[in-house]
């Protein structure tokens, strides 16, 4: 791969976190000057020449064919089946058996389950049994003993109560096209040859390596589709596939019901009776800056679909001519073009197109598209804006289009930034069907069912959020006859979970797919190898729905401010009053968690507590309640008061939107690429992240507002995110209030600098990083002190060898952790001291569990659930229905400090759910006060955070239950350093 190649995969500005740089071309990079030549140039190659090679092409692949006249035996059926309409066979479900059956398959039936089928937009529940037999579903709900007597090789799984699912489909994916680990040689997911690429095909690049096939299995993924990337207008074909591995082993075996024209010229109907949806991407806005603006992709779009309307126009023409027996007319071969025929299938309706556009401007060109050349899309995904413009996607042609969107990413770029937690409810109140997706790997395929647990928790109803992975993406797919759905006739993936799917944490205890088991993985030794899955879900109430909060009021005033409401609260002074209080928390003295009380009433169980100029003054059975403005007394109905909550790891505060330089903190130097300005006169250029602070950050305020009110900030960025701008050296974190207004409000900033941070890793794929050996000896010299402390590099690197602040390293690898050890012993000895080092990361620290307790390491698991996206993350502990154990388990048991951090800023508001998460994880290992010092006091240790003792810990207020209850929201924050109530 070049380098200009390389340049281009990674800069695409759309994930959270960085992945996208592998995705797009930059626009920033390029001249206008040069942007437009480059595209007038490609306009040129690709447009206005079309018609002299449409003939030569035409004509010497007719000739190929030996069709050098017309033929009524071929024309005739050929012009009959350009108006065929794609769909199964009428007697489609009716099948005895699939075509994707393997012999040697035993047949599955699953007692005494709740099935989800999907059917009726999501509302069909049935209790019963589930039939698997030869690759299909045979029967659902009360199931004919004649029939199960008369199937041989039966496997009967009781699944006593728990909930059954469809395989989940996840209908935007870059599985196998962008395989984990990323490596340089596996990125096949954009094309640099032109804005327009119909002709091109996404399984010509499915890897069928990709080790995240396995992890996205382990998560009830099935299928999904696999689209091209998004830095082309047109960017190829899409296949669906499914996961599990075929005897074949080869990528046309996982590809699911493939058009019958993939290996056919153009579109002949092979006498077939019916004909199969076409899938394709289409991308509009930001992404295709590489090719010119928003003005010169939609002209891109109309110059093509003129081509193929052109194509379609003569091929109807010529055929109503051999309609009507004018054979004498009709000198020329049928008109086609190899490099066409998708879009002019498009034109006949016949593909189901998948189209990534963000923003208002760009959905209603879409729609304006659509309408002047009269053909359907299908789906529109990311579509930010879509929730506040339902009106004009009630516009497309042929049809409203189903929406594909995150749950909670957003802002990550400026297209993002009037993202909502709420698009999916409004989107699901104007009739829009609603899906939810992974763009893996932007969010691991794997977790696709806590988009919609997310989705249902900010208002989506429940069936709805279950249909959003399951049977609204395969409706819009054109593919419900077969997957997203279970009935009698469909393929029997099927997925059993260990709690509603909808509860925190649902993890599959059996993965079917095509009626063969993957999960648990079946083992190559033959020797069993149990997984415990679901321990601690026992109750009654995990088989329920979670009940979830209200939220109508906030998603009104985000409709009313054009997806930007105000997210400041309400400063009371004075007192204030909470009401139908369950639980208060509060920190002891050594910073941990402890629950001081509970049950506050005897009566009820339920009590008051009172608050005055910040502070609690009472709690229990208060006097004087009634005696109080109306307007400071709340019900927080049976909810609970708890310290806030800490996040690190993302650059929360340090910028605004990821994608967007002028609304970050810029460039800064990096000494082991290039020296350093001698205005800086510090040969490190050591930076302090307390400088950079922005407050009122929309990503700070939605953390504030869930419940973190505190963050650590660093301008340290992974190697696998940063690529070629990460720094080795990367400054001084800090800590401030993620709901303060400025540095110089009152408490805004908790501590100037918390730690030393140092990124260490394997070079960029692709790129030409700075040698992990070099790295090391670098800061194998600062560490001895063999630069002079007068100066700010020199300074720090002796306050973290002698252990006075800690040293934070960004480091994934093994191999590299255990270079550190080593180093940290030399260091230690050699100056007498003992340092407060930290691996932040830490992929793979559970292959060195002892010997990080031994050294007195402390851990800041980044992310919490683990991917290996690159080298140096690959040998991941998985953690259930994969391995019984996870990272956080493991250090656990060697008693090391172990917190959890996040690596996009929107992320930093679910800190709650990530600690309830890993706890569930355990398997009952991690105890509720483990799991809440995750993200508040071990963070606070590790990075060396002082003086948040009980007097001056905001506490949060939670309406509805428990932090940790997916039923309860953060109303508000008491906060004794501010002397006030902040009210949401």
């Amino acid at each position: 791969m070049s380098e200009n190649t390389v340049d281009r995969k990674r800069r695409r500005p759309e994930l959270s976190a960085g992945i996208q740089r592998f995705v797009n071309v930059p626009a920033s990079a390029i001249s206008s000057t040069i942007v437009l030549a480059a595209f007038a140039a490609i306009l040129g190659t690709f447009f206005w020449s079309f018609n002299a090679d449409t003939v030569r092409f035409t004509s010497r692949f007719s000739n190929q064919l030996g069709v050098n006249a017309p033929s009524k035996e071929v024309i005739l059926p050929r012009c009959a089946s350009l108006r065929a309409i794609p769909g199964p066979p009428a007697d489609f479900l009716e099948r005895e058996e699939s075509d994707r059956f393997e012999q040697g398959t035993n047949s599955t039936l699953i007692r005494n389950a709740v099935i989800f089928t999907g059917r009726n937009n999501g509302t069909e529940i049935v209790h019963g049994d589930l039939l698997l037999d030869k690759g299909i579903v045979k029967g659902i709900g009360k199931i004919s003993r004649r029939i199960i007597d008369n199937i041989p090789n039966l496997t009967v799984v009781n699944a006593s109560g728990a909930w059954i699912t469809p395989g989940i489909v996840d209908l935007h994916s870059h599985l196998g096209v962008l395989s984990l680990p990323i490596l340089a040689g596996a990125v096949d997911l954009n094309s640099q040859k032109g804005p327009i690429a119909p002709w091109l095909r996404s399984a010509d690049g499915l890897n069928t390596h990709d080790d995240a096939y396995q992890l996205a299995m382990a998560g009830g993924v099935t299928s999904a589709q696999i689209l091209p990337g998004s830095s082309n207008a047109i960017g190829g074909q899409a296949f669906f596939i499914k996961l599990r591995k075929t005897k074949e082993r080869s990528t046309s075996s996982m590809l699911l019901e493939p058009p019958f024209t993939l290996n056919a010229p153009f579109s002949q109907p092979e006498s077939r009776t019916s004909f199969r949806w076409r899938h394709m991407k289409q991308a509009c806005g930001e992404n295709l800056r590489g090719y010119g603006n928003r003005m010169d992709t939609m002209w891109a779009f109309r110059s093509a679909y003129a081509e193929a309307m052109k194509i379609k126009l003569s091929q109807d023409e010529y055929c109503a001519k051999a309609e009507q027996g004018l054979w004498h007319t009709l000198d020329e071969p049928f008109p086609e073009d190899l490099r066409w025929e998708m879009l002019v299938d498009v034109l006949r309706g016949r593909v189901k197109i998948s189209s990534h556009c963000y923003e208002a401007v760009d959905l209603d060109a879409m729609v304006r598209l659509s309408n002047e050349f009269q053909f359907p899309i299908a789906t529109l995904h990311h579509a930010s804006e879509a929730w506040l413009v339902p009106d004009v996607l009630k516009r497309m042609w042929g049809g409203i289009p189903s929406v594909a969107i995150f749950a909670t990413n957003h802002r990550y770029k400026r297209e993002a930034y009037r993202g909502s937690e709420f698009a999916g409810r409004v989107l699901a109140d104007e009739g829009i069907p609603v899906i939810m997706k992974s763009d893996h790997p932007v969010i691991n395929s794997r977790y696709l069912m806590h988009q919609a647990q997310q989705a249902h928790y900010f208002g989506l109803p429940p069936h709805l959020a279950l249909a959003s992975v399951t049977s609204t993406p395969a409706t819009a797919a054109g593919l419900s006859h077969r997957i997203g759905l279970l009935s009698e006739g469909t393929d029997a993936d099927v997925v059993l979970w260990d709690s509603h799917p909808l509860r925190l944490g649902a993890t599959p205890v059996k993965v079917w797919i095509d009626g063969i088991l993957q999960i648990p993985v079946p083992s190559k030794t033959n020797e069993e190898t149990h997984i415990e899955v679901g321990k601690g879900k026992e109750g009654d109430g995990w088989r329920q729905a979670p009940e979830t909060p209200n939220w109508d009021k906030e998603r009104e005033e985000a409709i009313k401010w054009d997806g930007l409401p105000p997210l400041e609260g309400r400063k009371l002074e004075g007192k204030v009053v909470f009401m139908n209080v369950k639980e208060v928390w509060r920190k002891s003295e050594d910073g941990d968690i402890a629950q001081v009380f509970s049950n506050l009433s005897e009566e009820t169980g339920l009590g008051s507590v009172v608050v005055e100029d910040g502070k609690i003054t009472c709690m229990g059975m208060c006097v004087d309640i009634e005696s109080q403005p109306s307007s400071k007394i709340f019900d927080v109905r049976g909810g609970s008061i708890a310290p806030g909550l800490m996040t690190f790891g993302s650059p929360l505060g340090l910028e605004e939107i990821t994608g967007e330089p002028s609304t970050t903190d810029g460039e800064t130097y990096d000494a082991f690429r290039r020296n350093v300005p001698k205005i800086l006169d510090d040969t490190g250029a050591v930076v302090r992240a307390v400088d950079a602070l922005m407050f009122g950050t929309r990503d700070a305020l939605t953390a504030y507002r869930a419940g973190v009110t505190l963050a650590i900030s660093s301008l340290a960025k992974p190697i696998y995110l940063a690529g070629s701008d990460a720094h080795i050296i990367s400054g001084l974190s800090t800590s401030f209030r993620t709901g303060s207004l400025h540095a110089m409000q009152r408490g805004a900033i908790v501590q100037d600098v918390a730690a030393l941070h140092v990124v260490m890793g394997k070079s960029f794929p692709a790129g030409r990083g700075v040698s992990v050996s070099t790295q090391l000896a670098g800061l194998r010299r600062l560490l001895y002190g063999w630069e002079s402390d007068d100066k700010e590099t020199g300074f720090w690197f002796r306050k973290a060898a002698e252990g006075v602040v800690p040293l934070v390293i960004e480091v994934d690898s093994m191999d590299i952790m255990a270079s550190l050890l080593i180093l940290k012993a030399d260091v230690e000895d050699k100056i007498g001291s003992r340092m407060r080092m930290v691996f932040s990361g830490a992929t793979e620290s559970h292959l060195l569990a002892k010997e990080i307790g031994d050294a007195g390491v402390g851990v800041i698991l980044n992310p919490s659930r683990p991917i290996p996206l690159v080298w140096d993350q690959r040998r991941i502990l998985s953690g259930p229905p994969l391995s019984n154990d996870t990272a956080l388990v493991k250090l656990f048991e060697q008693g090391i400090v172990v917190g959890l951090g996040v690596r996009g800023a929107s992320e930093a508001r679910n800190a709650r759910f990530d600690a309830e998460w890993a706890a569930l994880e355990s398997n009952g290992r991690i105890s509720k006060d483990e799991a809440y010092a995750l993200v508040s006091s071990n963070l606070e240790k590790l990075l060396g955070i002082r003086g948040i003792d009980d007097d001056i810990s905001d506490l949060v207020v939670y309406e509805g239950g428990s932090m940790f209850d997916l039923s309860s929201k953060a109303i508000g924050v008491i906060s004794p350093g501010r002397k006030l109530v902040d009210l949401f």
